[in-house]
């Protein structure tokens, strides 16, 4: 599986590139397969993350900000939700994957 990170390359927020980059350093450490989805590069891409974001999640007012982590076609949450997870040790389970001391130990 994938974990997808929506981000943007045009953020005038620095908490935002530090919040983008801290997603992917993360995934990237812990060698998860994940690939970066610039929606400022693709319209198209843009408009998949706001349409596959559930309402519930998004936010009040405007469209949600990156980052925004996907696996696959399934929704994991924003960056708050993350942060949230690895702070807990939860990671694995918030992005839908086996632990990878679960993958090592099978044969």
């Amino acid at each position: 599986m994938v974990v997808h990170v929506f981000t943007s390359s045009s953020s005038g927020f620095v908490t935002i590139k530090k919040k983008q980059q801290d997603v992917v350093r993360f995934l990237e450490a812990n060698k998860m397969k994940s690939e970066e989805v610039d929606i400022m590069m693709s319209e198209e891409q843009r408009q998949w993350m706001y349409k596959n974001i559930p309402p519930e999640k998004g936010p009040v007012q405007g469209n949600p900000l990156p980052p925004q982590i996907f696996n696959r076609d399934r929704y994991c949450e924003d960056y708050d939700s993350f942060f949230e997870s690895k702070e807990s040790n939860t990671v694995f389970s918030f992005l839908g994957l086996k632990s990878q001391l679960a993958s090592k130990e099978e044969p």
